[in-house]
């Protein structure tokens, strides 16, 4: 099973992969490694990874180059965290929010002011009358977030009150 490492604390400057792969020459091909640089300017975002064959290899390698310099800075290892979803470029499609009938979002304008809109006039939504609510809404697709959902319960409790009296 390989290992991933991150090499951290690399010179933002003209490098390339065969620069990094150099410092670790001596471990063989065994080790393989990948420069992370900036898709729009081609420079190093001042890391990259480094992958090993297994984790007696990692540690290894982590003492041993720990701290070493590369063009006049210490590196970084240490053992790279798993992988997330849309990592190396990959593009992830937009998850849909569930939407509950009634609700809507605003918008951005495309007026000359940034996106401002003009806050002195009424909105026109709403209109006073009574709005729906979605009670067909699966109740499993919608969960509150566990840090507001005692004071989420607490409204509720407050609003049914209200609407009782």
């Amino acid at each position: 099973m390989s290992i991933r490492l991150y090499i951290g604390n690399l010179p933002k400057e003209e490098i390339d992969r065969q620069d990094l792969q150099a410092v670790f020459a001596e471990e063989g091909d065994a080790v393989t490694t990948k420069l992370i640089k900036d898709r729009k300017t081609g420079k190093c975002r001042g890391f990259g990874f480094l992958t090993v064959n297994n984790d007696e290899q990692a540690d290894q390698i982590i003492e041993k180059y720990n701290g070493q310099l590369f063009k006049d800075t210490p590196i970084k290892l240490e053992k790279a965290l798993p992988r997330t979803k849309g990592e190396e470029g990959e593009e992830q499609p937009a998850v849909p929010k569930p939407v509950i009938q009634g609700s809507s979002t605003p918008t951005p304008s495309s007026n000359k002011e940034g996106g401002r809109r003009d806050r002195g006039k009424k909105s026109r939504r709403g209109g006073g009358g009574t709005r729906e609510t979605a009670t067909s809404v699966d109740n499993e697709a919608i969960r509150p977030d566990p840090r507001w959902a005692a004071d989420l319960e607490k409204l509720k409790q407050m609003l049914a009150a209200q609407t009782t009296n």
